[in-house]
């Protein structure tokens, strides 16, 4: 490689995703592939990746986000994260996005399908009429017009397959346990309870997640209920619905026939329920879709193009942002470098720490903020690689709280942002910063009891001193000797004697520069290099 050669962020992608997905991601990566479903292959691959794109075929465990150096972000180009260990990747700081609206209409319209086919017997005519049998008696149906439709999950899925069977003239009634009565009776659904559904409902259609409380939802007990002209439909997660005991109520006729798209084992080849002619199955068809595939493609790719760039993605599935404002965005970067600041002037020795909001911005929405603090006050702290997912662990974990205040602005002063502590000593210590112009520029504004007003660089040097004639000509002598250029210098002073020099330097201070400021000026000294933590 030669010494211009730009080493581009790989991006690994590792099972079949929409050509639109490439193309959303542009020029400026890495793009490498490999077969999610090959172990070796993937813990091999994952090694060099900045980020992973997967759809529900590739297990990102704890093993792969181990093997993976450099990886920041987990994309799922779909909505399910069944195969995705969140707790694992939020621990090793890897941001997890998926695609959560992509495959709604394509899933609510599989469900639809799975509903009309299991009333007119749809593909099993069809396999009837090409195997060249014309039986029309065998094949009877039931209209859906005026019969009762229950739907177990009322979310964005649900909703949908609602408004579409309701234009069938079917009745929709609906349980779920994670939606507020009054928000269902919003969508012109009848809300009920789990038990009442089951008697009533002539179809049930399944859309709910797949946690501990709805795996096995439906079962002996819930089958025993229905009438037997029901037909039940999952396309939603495998496991909701037992699938034995779906097989026993089909073969014994406590069911009238089944809709499946979801299994609780996948790939599904050997299940009793694929032997029975009242069973209409496809192969976790819901978000198969060409529309659907180009929609999460084109929407993770959006999502790792922001991540590799170093912005905030607040819709992530693992972080604690929320939406983050127009007005709040530029403070993002401004609060991490003064939490790297923070850390240094307080020797990484902090427990209890204060973030202060002052001016026009504290009307607004800055809980992100604290992420982005904590994470510049870790970055020196922590062994492990720090960002704003696992910044809340690692904090909890060193055993450092954070509270806020906020409150306008003084006269003279712009909008502020504030962090600040007491050591161990009971010493107090605090740094401030703004933006400033058109460009935001990040400046310190404040630290400790000092006003100063200087851009923040990369690279900074304090010193505390008695105010004396010629203790900063010294220090300029003694910068340099060690070839250290001062960029720009801010001074402040006390009426009880003691000044401040804040100084932003061209290159890395070493420790016998500083030991020899201290010696010279009786002063203290902090230097502060950001730039080794970008790497």
């Amino acid at each position: 490689m030669s010494p211009t050669a730009v080493t581009l962020p790989v991006v690994l992608i590792a099972e079949e995703l929409s050509p639109a997905t490439v193309v959303a991601l542009g020029p400026d990566f890495d793009i490498r592939h490999c077969n999610g479903t090959d172990r070796q292959a993937l813990l091999a691959a994952v090694a060099d990746a900045d980020a992973l794109l997967v759809r529900s075929a590739t297990r990102v465990d704890a093993e792969v986000l181990g093997a993976a150096r450099r990886l920041r972000v987990v994309a799922r180009a779909g909505i399910g994260l069944d195969n995705i260990d969140i707790p694992a990747a939020t621990r090793a700081g890897v941001l997890v996005v998926n695609a959560p609206t992509s495959n709604v209409v394509t899933a609510a319209e599989l469900a639809c399908g799975l509903l009309i086919s299991t009333a007119r017997n749809i593909p099993q005519a069809t396999a009837s009429l090409k195997r060249g049998e014309w039986d029309r008696a065998k094949y009877s149906g039931v209209e859906l017009a005026e019969k009762t439709l229950g739907i177990l999950g009322l979310g964005r899925i649900g909703r949908l397959v609602a408004e579409r069977m309701a234009a069938f003239g079917m009745r929709v009634v609906a349980h779920d346990p994670y939606v507020q009565e009054e928000h269902v009776a919003c969508a012109g659904v009848r809300f009920l309870p789990l038990d009442e559904l089951l008697e009533i409902a002539d179809f049930i259609s399944v859309h709910l997640p797949k946690t501990p409380e709805t795996m096995g939802l439906i079962g002996d007990a819930e089958l025993a209920r229905v009438k037997p002209s029901v037909r039940i439909v999952n396309a939603a997660r495998g496991g909701i619905v037992d699938e034995e005991a779906l097989a026993a109520a089909l073969k014994d006729g406590r069911v009238a026939a089944a809709g499946l798209d979801v299994f609780a084992v996948e790939p599904c080849t050997d299940s009793p329920l694929l032997g029975l002619d009242n069973v209409v199955v496809t192969p976790h068809l819901g978000a198969s879709t060409a529309e659907a595939q180009e929609k999460a493609g084109i929407a993770v790719a959006g999502s790792v193009r922001r991540v590799l760039a170093g912005e905030l993605v607040p819709e992530a599935v693992n972080t604690q942002a929320g939406p983050v404002e127009a007005d709040v965005y530029p403070y993002l970067a401004l609060a991490e470098k003064l939490g790297g600041v923070f850390a240094a002037l307080a020797g990484h020795t902090f427990e209890a720490v204060g973030i202060g909001v002052a001016g026009d911005i504290a009307r607004h929405d800055v809980g992100a903020l604290e992420l982005f603090a904590l994470k510049g006050m870790l970055t020196g702290v922590a062994a492990t690689a720090v960002s704003v997912v696992n910044a809340p662990l690692l904090a909890a974990r060193h055993g450092i709280s954070m509270d806020f205040t906020s409150g306008p602005s003084a006269p003279d002063r712009r909008d502020t942002l504030t962090l600040r502590g007491v050591l161990p000593d009971g010493t107090p210590v605090s740094v401030s910063g703004a933006l400033s112009g058109r460009r935001h520029v990040h400046r310190i504004v404040g630290i400790d009891d000092f006003d100063v007003d200087v851009e923040l660089a990369d690279r900074m040097l304090f010193l505390w001193y008695a105010d004396a004639p010629g203790a900063i000509g010294k220090a300029g002598r003694i910068l340099g000797d060690a070839g250290i250029n001062i960029a720009a210098m801010e001074i402040a002073r006390s009426d009880a004697g003691a000044a401040m020099a804040a100084m932003a330097v061209d290159s890395t201070v070493p420790e016998p520069v500083l030991c020899s400021l201290v010696e010279a000026l009786g002063a203290r000294a902090v230097h502060v290099d950001s730039s080794v933590s970008k790497g």
